[in-house]
Order: structure tokens, then C-alpha cells, then sequence
């Protein structure tokens, strides 16, 4: 995490002195401790965008920074990853959340989203109506409920308020219910000048064909794969009309779901698409100055 944390402050010194390109650097050694270079990296990402991409092993958790120092936090890992996500706002310095979004109610999804709601200051609060019975969501609801907070519905054709610089919208869920929770799932496109992340937590193929039918403009720069690179995810058309440039898969090494699957993988290798995963990479990074992405891994 040192080393991510200072290779990405040398991606971003590049941006001011020679602008950028999808490549990876290797970071300078140096001193300091982690949590310094972690206040450091939040004052020299002022003014552009930033996308963590957090190592949660098998489970999915983004965080954002934008350009005027605004936070989002979508989705935490599962529950045993609450030290780690703990340990990470830390790290990046984060003591308020602006803007939550709970992509749907499964648990390495939203695991230790009570433990970061009672130890941080939240702000707004996006889930889906579909929730469950498991002791995880409704630890989640106890928190919210501790904290005087309130829950916004998520669901396709709203736009965030977030920093007046980048335009936040969710894109699903189009329909008010699905059969199967994953297609309940928030997604949620961030522009910022000529880049683009579409986050798309674990829809599905009814899901994404909605969100086709819907005629929501998908394309993005970078599309974090959903349902961590399974089959049932990343259809051909959906990725068509995303078609990202970069491609990020949350996943966790060895997991016993087989992800990502070599039909979603196939499918990003035949249209180009460079492809950062957790399970090799650790943390992955991105740095939008609105015109080019930096991109950092851990290893």
C-alpha cells in the first residue's frame, strides 16, 4: 500500500509537468509512513479525480475523491474485511463520507458498511429498495437508524450531487424490483471531462439489457466488470455499448466462484480492453485530470 500510495502522487506531479498515458511506472522508495503520504496524496489529487479501486480480497469496495476534495464510498467489502476497510480510510485520510452508495444488500457487498456509518460522518445514503433478513443488512439499517440518517432510494435516472465538477448519475436499477437481487444492483456513472467510470456492482444481464433498452448513455472509460467477472454479467452487448477503454475486476485470489470466468475475460481481450484485477494487482488506482486516467498498482 506504501508504494501504491507514493507511485500514484508521481502519477499525479506527471499531469502538471507532461500529461499522461495508461501505462504503469515503478514508484520512487522513500520514507515516509503510510498514513503521512496518504494526507500527502489527498492534497496533490486537488483538483482532479481520483478512483481507488480497494483490494478487499472477494468483495467490492470504490472509493472517490473529487476534484474539490469530496468523498464517495461505494460498496465496503464483506464483513470480515472491517479492520482493513477501517485501516484504509485511515490511510487516505478520510474522516467524512459525502456521498455512500450500497450497490444491493449482499454481504461482500455492504459487510462493514455499519462499522464505517458509526465511526465516520456520512452524508447521503444511497441503497436499493431490495434488502434481505441476514443479520449484516440489518446491522447496516441499525447504524443508519443510531445515526439520525436517512436512506435515498437508488435507482435509475437520478443524479447526484456531489462536486459541482463531475456528474454522478445511476443508471440502474431501471426496474422497481427483480427476481434476482444482483440485478437490484445501484450503477453509477462518474464524468469528469473527457473521462469517464461506470461502476456497476453486481448487475446482471437483465440488468444490463435494461439499462440497454433504457437508451442511458453507458459508454465509459473505464468499466469496473460486474458480479466480479461471472459469466452471468458483462454481456457482449452491454459491453459494446459501455465500450471502456479499461476494465477493473474486484475479485479475491483463489475464490471458490471461479471468477473472473475465461467467457469475460475472452470477451475484454477481443476488444482491446486493458484489464487491472485484484487478486494479481492489490489496490488499483486511477487519476483523471478530465483529459487522460493515471493508473497505479500495488503489485
Amino acid at each position: 500500500m506504501k508504494k501504491l500510495i507514493m507511485f500514484v502522487i508521481t502519477c499525479l506531479l506527471a499531469f502538471s509537468v507532461a500529461g499522461c498515458s495508461n501505462q504503469v511506472i515503478e514508484p520512487k522508495s522513500t520514507q515516509s509512513d503510510m498514513h503521512s503520504s496518504a494526507k500527502k496524496l489527498k492534497a496533490e489529487a486537488a483538483g482532479k479525480l481520483g478512483v481507488f479501486y480497494l483490494d478487499v480480497g472477494q468483495g467490492s469496495s470504490q472509493l472517490l475523491i473529487s476534484p474539490s476534495g469530496k468523498t464517495m464510498l461505494i460498496d465496503t467489502g464483506d464483513v470480515d474485511k472491517e479492520q482493513l476497510m477501517l485501516n484504509y480510510m485511515k490511510e487516505y485520510d478520510i474522516k467524512k463520507i459525502d456521498v455512500l452508495v450500497l450497490s444491493h444488500a449482499h454481504a461482500d457487498h455492504i459487510g462493514t458498511a455499519s462499522a464505517i456509518i458509526d465511526q465516520l460522518d456520512i452524508g447521503k445514503i444511497y441503497m436499493p429498495k431490495a434488502g434481505n433478513t441476514t443479520k449484516t443488512y440489518e446491522n447496516v439499517l441499525k447504524s443508519i437508524k443510531n445515526k439520525g440518517l436517512k436512506v435515498s432510494t437508488a435507482k435509475a435516472g437520478i443524479t447526484l450531487d456531489w462536486d459541482e465538477k463531475v456528474k454522478v448519475q445511476m443508471l440502474a436499477p431501471v426496474q422497481p424490483s427483480y427476481e434476482d437481487m444482483n440485478d437490484t444492483s445501484a450503477v453509477v456513472k462518474v464524468t469528469y471531462g473527457a473521462t469517464s467510470f461506470l461502476f456497476t456492482g453486481d448487475a446482471e444481464k437483465q440488468s444490463e439489457t435494461d439499462m440497454l433498452e433504457s437508451k442511458a448513455d453507458l459508454s465509459a472509460t473505464v468499466l469496473t466488470v460486474g458480479h466480479h467477472g461471472s459469466s452471468t454479467s458483462t454481456s457482449a452487448a452491454f459491453l459494446k455499448e459501455v465500450n471502456p477503454k479499461v476494465a477493473v475486476i474486484q475479485v479475491g485470489a483463489g475464490n471458490s466462484y471461479n471468477h473472473p470466468t475465461e467467457a469475460v475475460l475472452k470477451r475484454l481481450d477481443k476488444k482491446g480492453v486493458k484489464v487491472y484485477r485484484n487478486d494479481q494487482n492489490g489496490t488499483v488506482s486511477a487519476v483523471s485530470d478530465g483529459k487522460d486516467v493515471k493508473w497505479a498498482t500495488e503489485r
